[in-house]
């Protein structure tokens, strides 16, 4: 029987495809930009939409909320984008870039790796409003900018300049600079931050500079007053201790091998006079490692206050400053996310997360969580990022009242006074809080986060101590 004569289904199919090749060269039909428009075509990346959602150049490294601008740092480059509608503003190459300032006086920093020098840009119109040629290191907070420079290997000063001044307001000696600080904010000697899964570990944006701050350079620790540039200590740690600079006091982690296990005593000295403030024995900062106590890492923690784990186990939290124990968990909880004021907190069956005042000890809120949610707190909003379902959640910290909850497996990147940047992959997109976010962490007066959950703390004066707590103030009334 011979075999049906046809053209088959290759056959066809080429038949149709040179058809609608010959439609479209004509312009009868051309199908092609919809089927472009719809195999490029964005799926939300949550659940309600947000507000914009733009696909940037590569994943990002860092993302920050600068005024009106949305900061986004890349591998090769840095851009901006609008806050209200995520067009962008502009983009530059640098291998580099930090965010100075906060609100309108926000800056960005950007720089090249293995060249000295930086530029400070308006976040808004990427114009540089100053440059430097010279400096080896840079750091931001949100109300100051740090630099380093060095004429020779042990000849270095550290200048201190207002996020968009023209004229450094201090500068200090330091001899010589560690080998690990280039680019923009190396390590110094302070805390380590709780991370989360899906919560950027920067997601709060620049800090408020603390009162001292701590520089390893050659194996020894400089303690500098950030409100007048003076050195006030130039410490060599001994073989069992770590050094750590944190509400305003010189931290000596002291760790001891003794019977198999590491005994540890921590004790927190005025920087300007090398006395004992305070001391307190047991508490684990998490410093060391179990091959001898040696002591690798500074402890767990945030602006002047830090997690430790008691001899009992359970997590406390400690005042930097005057040692005081802010919060004492109870057995199986876990500490998620710290600052001066609040703690979110994991309960023992790890079904929910509570938020803890950490000036009275009172719980402010509960709320259901997975085993696997994470935590961060920032001056705006606590965020919550939940698995099985995916979900990330923003809360007024002192109230645990929603201001977004989205469904959505992005992670969260910046958080802002008024909403929050989330991003999956290259895809980025502005969250728009629903209700008042919480207070910030500070008015724009200079205060600095304090202790006991006060979060209103004067910044450091000269001769008066990190709080001020030499100069007497004298009563209204008198």
């Amino acid at each position: 029987m011979a075999k049906g004569s046809g053209l088959g289904v290759r056959g066809w199919l080429l038949l149709g495809l040179t058809t609608v090749v010959a439609l479209a060269a004509t312009g009868v039909w051309n199908p092609f930009p919809g089927m472009w428009d719809w195999v490029n075509r964005r799926t939300p990346i949550s659940e309600p939409d947000v507000v914009w959602q733009q696909r940037i150049g590569g994943t990002p490294r860092s993302v920050t909320i600068a005024g009106e601008a949305v900061v986004v740092e890349q591998r090769t480059r840095v851009e901006a984008r609008s806050l209200a509608v995520g067009s962008q503003l502009w983009e530059r190459k640098a291998d580099w870039s930090a965010v100075a300032g906060g609100g309108a006086d926000a800056v960005v920093v950007v720089g090249r790796l293995l060249v000295k020098g930086y530029e400070v840009l308006d976040p808004t119109t990427g114009v540089t409003r100053r440059r430097d040629d010279d400096a080896v290191a840079v750091w931001t907070y949100r109300n100051l900018l740090l630099d380093a420079r060095c004429v020779a290997a042990t000849d270095c000063t550290l200048s201190a300049w207002e996020p968009r001044g023209v004229a450094p307001l201090w500068t200090a000696f330091l001899p010589g600079v560690s080998s690990g600080l280039l680019a923009d904010n190396p390590n110094l000697l302070d805390t380590r931050r709780l991370t989360s899964a899906r919560i950027h570990g920067e997601v709060a944006g620049p800090e408020a500079v603390p009162p001292l701050l701590g520089f390893p350079v050659d194996g020894r620790v400089h303690v500098v007053d950030t409100a007048t540039g003076r050195v006030l200590q130039n410490v060599e740690p001994g073989r069992d201790e770590r050094l750590a600079v944190i509400g305003g006091r010189l931290l000596r982690v002291v760790a001891r091998s003794q019977d198999g296990n590491c005994y540890f005593t921590i004790s927190g000295r005025d920087a300007a006079t090398g006395q004992e403030t305070w001391q307190r024995a047991g508490l684990n900062l998490r410093t060391a490692d179990s091959a001898g106590c040696v002591q690798r890492e500074d402890p767990y923690g945030a602006r002047n206050v830090l997690v430790g784990v008691s001899p009992d186990g359970r997590e406390a939290v400690l005042d930097g400053y005057d040692g005081r124990l802010l919060l004492a968990t109870e057995n199986s909880e876990r500490v998620l996310a710290v600052d001066d004021r609040y703690a979110v907190v994991r309960t023992a069956d790890r079904g929910a997360l509570s938020g803890r005042e950490l000036s009275s000890g009172q719980v402010r809120w509960n709320r259901p969580a997975g085993e696997k949610a994470g935590a961060a707190l920032t001056p705006y909003a606590a965020i919550v990022a939940d698995e099985k379902p995916s979900r990330l959640v923003a809360l007024d910290p002192r109230t645990g009242q929603e201001l977004a909850a989205l469904r959505s497996s992005a992670n969260a990147l910046a958080v802002g006074p008024a909403g929050m940047v989330i991003g999956e992959g290259r895809e980025i997109g502005y969250v728009r809080f629903g209700g008042a976010a919480g207070d910030p962490a500070r008015n724009g007066d200079g205060s600095v986060p304090g202790p006991a959950g006060t979060g209103r703390v004067p910044a450091p004066q000269d001769n008066c101590g990190p709080k001020n707590e030499l100069c007497a103030t004298p009563d209204s009334g008198k």
